[in-house]
């Protein structure tokens, strides 16, 4: 994930400015293409906040896992009221990043919600991440670790 994001900054939902190069380094990651105006975004949004947190939060030791969101938001204002009232604590690429239209060209989005999960090279796991957790929950986990090639104890 270091290629995907080099020489770019990450934002919190709190704001703060994150490295991606710490923050993302031997991780499977979600890049969560939404916006707060899409009402199927704001019915997955939720679902996936209950993955991401009973990944990271709720198990004896976290899952390596991240969630970036791109947003498709009209305005910066939008992006932040979005990423407060909805979102689980990941992080996000900055609304006026020009970069968000070159990853939504790189993983073919035409549509949104979408959740592409990869690894770190950028490679895809796969790019339906939203059924995935809707279908089988966290044990889709599992599947995109084996996809990933990072080996670590890890139980869900």
């Amino acid at each position: 994930m270091v290629d995907v994001f080099s020489g770019r900054l990450l934002v919190s939902k709190d704001g703060r400015s994150v490295d991606p190069e710490e923050a993302l380094q031997n991780k499977i990651v979600g890049l969560y293409f939404s916006a707060g105006w899409c009402s199927p975004c704001r019915d997955f949004t939720p679902v996936l906040c209950d993955f991401y947190t009973e990944l990271l939060e709720e198990s004896q030791s976290p899952a390596p896992f991240e969630v970036v969101f791109i947003s498709s938001d009209h305005s910066a204002e939008e992006m932040s009221g979005y990423m407060r009232s909805m979102h689980g604590d990941w992080l996000a690429l900055p609304f006026h990043d020009p970069y968000k239209h070159d990853l939504k060209k790189k993983y073919k989005i035409t549509a949104i919600p979408k959740l592409v999960i990869v690894k770190q090279t950028g490679d895809i796991i796969t790019d339906k991440g939203r059924k995935q957790i809707r279908d089988k929950g966290l044990s889709c986990f599992r599947n995109w670790l084996e996809g990933a090639d990072i080996f670590q104890n890890f139980s869900s």
